[in-house]
């Protein structure tokens, strides 16, 4: 890619952050993420150039880009929040911040909102590089690549379950089958049968291993905002025999709890959890409602070459 290919007129990070917060101020209610990101172009006074603006080489518009990373970046930094699934508002710390800056964030403050939600963001997804954005000129330049590749895919999950909060319980009994069969679990797509119904004993997937259907894997997708303890998972091991399973994959978008993992821990051998974290993990690996935009060759000097003449 050239440097020229990267070149934008659009207005830096920081006034994104500030707008969104403009715009979130005037939302007593909260707004949803597509009418925000229909509402900054206006707000910016952004030319129509700069609204038809692309990333490089993508079809992704650089405005709709840089104001979803904002909506990221002041949640991260407890500016922003999306109490209720697919609705975003403006907190009372955000409401402090913009009363203080009315017209827009100088320099130096944009830069430590910037390093704010960075930071939460690596933070919270416990990554192990804690710190490593404000150490950023101490690393080289294949550690920096790595910590910006951990922040986005930190980002990228927490949408993920933002996006699946939001889709009706169905949708996401079909994305667990559909992530299962990425997985390699399945002869084909038509193995994967739904069943989530009233009198299934809460098993809504079932995944044939080989043609006749001998093999079984049962699936239960809970889509919970608390965590998933002992009985739930409990009940799930029972249904296994009542549909002649001997393996299941118990699926939340939130966590389990100690009794649940120690539980599961007992019948390791039938049951598998998968967690929010883990589920988000997985989709982003097999691209299960993830598309992956950009691809990078990094080149290096061959030693060997120079050795050998």
């Amino acid at each position: 890619m050239t440097r020229s290919a990267t070149k934008t007129t659009l207005p830096p990070q920081a006034a994104f952050h500030h707008a969104v917060l403009r715009h979130l101020a005037g939302k007593p209610n909260g707004d949803r993420r597509q009418d925000i990101h229909e509402a900054i172009p206006d707000l910016m006074g952004l030319t129509e150039a700069q609204r038809a603006e692309r990333l490089a080489n993508l079809p992704h518009l650089r405005y709709r880009h840089r104001s979803g990373w904002a909506l990221s970046m002041l949640k991260a930094g407890g500016y922003a929040d999306n109490p209720n699934p697919g609705v975003w508002c403006i907190t009372d710390r955000g409401r402090e911040l913009l009363a203080q800056y009315p017209d827009g964030f100088d320099e130096e403050t944009g830069r430590r909102l910037i390093r704010e939600g960075r930071r939460e963001i690596q933070d919270s997804g416990g990554s192990g590089h804690v710190g490593a954005i404000e150490t950023e000129p101490q690393q080289s330049p294949d550690e920096r690549i790595d910590s910006a590749l951990e922040e986005i895919r930190h980002t990228v999950a927490k949408e993920l379950l933002e996006k699946i909060a939001e889709a009706p319980p169905s949708f996401f009994e079909r994305l667990v089958l559909d992530l299962l069969y990425a997985l390699g679990y399945g002869t084909s797509e038509e193995d994967l049968e739904r069943s989530g119904k009233t009198g299934d004993s809460g098993i809504d997937g079932v995944i044939s291993l080989d043609k006749l259907g001998f093999e079984k894997v049962c699936v239960q997708a809970k889509r919970w905002q608390g965590s998933v303890g002992r009985p739930e998972v409990q009940a799930f091991y029972g249904a296994l025999a009542g549909r002649r399973a001997r393996k299941g994959v118990l699926i939340t978008t939130s966590t389990f709890t100690r009794d649940a993992q120690a539980f599961a821990g007992q019948v390791s051998e039938s049951i598998v959890l998968i967690d929010g974290r883990r589920l988000t993990q997985l989709m982003i690996e097999h691209g299960v409602g993830v598309s992956h935009y950009r691809s990078f060759r990094l080149p290096r000097v061959d030693e060997e070459y120079f050795d050998a003449n």
